[in-house]
């Protein structure tokens, strides 16, 4: 994969004085409601394979990252001393920790408005798990979303049901299976929520050669990513004419699958959901974004304070509007899945 940037496209060389930045291979990443320019100095990144959905090369874009890899470089890190970001997260990549439970070798973070530069090695590390949860994090501050950890899909009814949980809880199986029974695809991953309607987030699916994907990855001649042990696909092949990007809520669904455990299928409280989602599936908390969102409202109390509370605002309205469920249920089991699906889509 090796786009060239269109000149116009090119980073400004006037964001980092006395430093050469070079980036000529481009791509523009569609997630749904924003888009993304990512560019490196490298012709095969491994960064654009988290990605599904892309854009003509000359469309407009919300933000940008530019990821320099310093060993296919010339640019001396001495250089960048006096302009890399002092703030947390910069203090944070110096020391080789991204974000929550990702690492990698000391980077160099540079933040210019909505366009940010990252120098270092294998960068692939800093785009999904630090660089992409932060834009729809601050993107969602700036316009009125909330931005949760969720998967989702549609029913008949035009409804989305959410998915969210534990790790290892079963949500991307869930995910899989229903879609595989004829819901359509909303999100693998991350989902914007405004006025009770979710708005999927574009990415490639990371799925394990396991009794749930293994007939799925030899029938589509799934390509290995980056991660070790894993495969990835895009939801167009998984599930193609069975994509979309937007839906109202009906459903919370916390997916808590437990092996050898009967079926569960209850109705919890707005109260107990909103507990849940505020450690699991908002976005804040879920990624340990606290210090960066409070770097956006420029380190500033009161704005902050008041941008988290319109956040979990937005979260407390949303679990009153929508039916709050824990399932446990073998999505394996053909029975299992459809009557699970069939009290779902009501």
């Amino acid at each position: 994969m090796s786009v060239s940037a269109r000149a116009e496209a090119s980073p400004q060389q006037g964001d980092l004085p006395n430093v050469d930045i070079d980036a000529p291979w481009s791509r523009v990443v569609d997630l749904n409601l924003l888009r993304v320019r990512l560019s490196s100095n490298l012709p095969e990144f491994d960064g654009f394979s988290y990605f599904s959905r892309f854009l003509a090369d000359d469309q407009p874009v919300d933000y940008e990252i530019v990821c320099i890899d310093l060993a296919h470089s010339d640019v001396d890190p001495a250089a960048l001393e006096p302009v890399i970001d002092r703030s947390f997260r910069g203090k944070r990549f110096r020391s080789g920790f991204y974000l929550v439970h990702h690492f990698g070798a000391p980077a160099y973070l540079i933040t210019r408005g909505r366009r940010f530069y990252v120098f270092g090695r294998a960068l692939e590390k800093t785009v999904w798990p630090y660089f992409v949860k932060h834009i729809l994090t601050v993107f969602s501050l700036d316009h009125g979303f909330l931005h949760l950890k969720a998967g989702g899909f549609v029913q008949s009814n035009g409804s989305a049901t959410l998915l969210v949980g534990r790790n290892g809880g079963g949500k991307t199986v869930f995910l899989t299976q229903a879609c595989l029974a004829g819901a359509e695809f909303l999100t693998n991953t991350h989902v914007l929520v405004r006025d009770g309607v979710a708005h999927g987030v574009p990415s490639a699916i990371r799925v394990r050669d396991d009794p749930c994907f293994g007939d799925l990855i030899r029938r589509h001649a799934l390509r290995r990513h980056i991660e070790s042990g894993d495969y990835v696909a895009t939801p167009q092949e998984l599930f193609p004419s069975r994509t979309t990007d937007s839906a109202p809520i009906a459903n919370l669904v916390v997916v808590d699958f437990h092996p050898n455990v009967p079926f569960e299928f209850e109705e919890v409280s707005p109260a107990a959901m909103a507990a849940f989602l505020e450690q699991f599936s908002f976005a804040v908390s879920a990624y340990g974004l606290k210090d960066d969102v409070f770097a956006h409202c420029g380190s500033d109390f009161t704005r902050y304070t008041a941008s988290y509370l319109a956040m979990k605002s937005s979260l407390d309205e949303l679990v009153q509007a929508s039916r709050c469920i824990r399932v446990s249920a073998d999505m394996l089991d053909p029975l299992i899945r459809q009557h699970t699906l069939d009290r779902l889509d009501c």
